[in-house]
C-alpha cells in the first residue's frame, strides 16, 4: 500500500528561480529565491540550509521530488541530475513533478473531470494539457491561447486552470480559473506527497518535460576531419630534390 514519505526533499529550477521545499512530520521549510543565472551553483547551499534548518542529516531523508517542467531547457537539467546524483546516492525513492501538476489546486488533487492546465509559453502562446481528476490524459501540446484548436474540447463540464484560462475557456463555454503559478516550493512539496501517498509516485529516473525542442540549434558547418594518428603522414607537394 502506498505511503507518504517524511522527510521528503524536493526541489526546482525550472524558471528564473531556485525553490526548495522539505516536509517533516513537524512542519514544512522553504527556500524560494529568484535568479537569471547561477541555480547550478545555488541549488545545494539551498539544500543544506533547508536541512540545516530543519535539523536533519542527508541520511535521514525518505524520499526526493523534483521540478521536471517544461519551463528553461537548462534549468530543469540542473535540477533533474541533482535528482538522480542524490537518489542514486541516497538510495532513495524518487519522483519528478511537472509545472501542470503544480499548477492545478493542491488541495483538492483529484478534483474535477475535465481540466485543462495551462501554463505561458514563449512568444504569447501556452502550453496545455488535460487532466482527469488529477491523473493527465495526454501530453501536453502548444496553442495560441486566442484561437484554442477544437480538439481541446473535453467531454462533461471543463474547466481550464491557469494562464490566459478566460480566452482557452471560452470556445467551449468551460468554467475559466485564471492564475500564474505561485509559492512554488509549497506546492511543489504538496504534489510531491500526494504522488507518494496515492502510489502515483513511479521510483522511476526523473525526465526532463520538454513541449518543444530547445531554442538552440545544431552548427550547419560540416564537422571537422579527424585524421587516423596510426597513418603515415602524406603530402601532395612533390620533395624539395625532385626534378619539376
Amino acid at each position: 500500500m502506498a505511503e507518504a514519505r517524511f522527510p521528503l526533499l524536493a526541489f526546482d529550477t525550472s524558471a528564473a528561480h531556485c525553490a526548495a521545499a522539505l516536509v517533516t512530520p513537524q512542519g514544512l521549510f522553504t527556500r524560494f529565491e529568484p535568479m537569471q543565472k547561477g541555480q547550478a551553483e545555488r541549488l545545494m547551499p539551498m539544500l543544506e540550509e533547508l536541512l540545516a534548518e530543519a535539523g536533519l542529516p542527508w541520511a535521514h531523508l525518505a524520499a526526493l521530488a523534483v521540478g521536471v517542467g517544461p519551463g528553461n531547457f537548462t534549468g530543469i537539467r540542473i535540477a533533474v541530475a541533482a535528482a538522480r546524483g542524490l537518489a542514486l546516492g541516497l538510495d532513495l525513492p524518487q519522483t519528478g513533478v511537472t509545472s501542470f501538476e503544480m499548477m492545478r489546486d493542491p488541495a483538492h488533487p483529484h478534483s474535477h473531470p475535465a481540466e485543462l492546465v495551462s501554463l505561458p509559453a514563449p512568444r504569447g502562446e501556452a502550453y496545455v494539457q488535460p487532466f482527469r481528476y488529477g491523473a493527465a490524459q495526454a501530453a501536453p501540446r502548444l496553442v495560441d491561447p486566442a484561437c484554442p484548436p477544437a480538439d481541446l474540447a473535453m467531454p462533461g463540464r471543463m474547466q481550464v486552470t491557469g494562464h490566459r484560462a478566460d480566452e482557452i475557456a471560452a470556445p467551449f463555454a468551460g468554467r475559466a480559473l485564471t492564475c500564474e503559478l505561485e509559492n512554488i516550493p509549497g506546492r511543489l512539496a504538496q504534489v510531491a506527497v500526494w504522488k507518494f501517498a496515492c502510489g502515483l509516485a513511479q521510483n522511476a529516473r526523473p525526465a526532463p518535460l520538454y513541449v518543444r525542442p530547445p531554442d538552440a540549434a545544431p552548427p550547419s558547418d560540416p564537422p571537422p576531419v579527424i585524421l587516423d594518428a596510426d597513418r603515415p603522414e602524406t603530402t601532395d607537394r612533390a620533395p624539395l630534390d625532385a626534378d619539376v
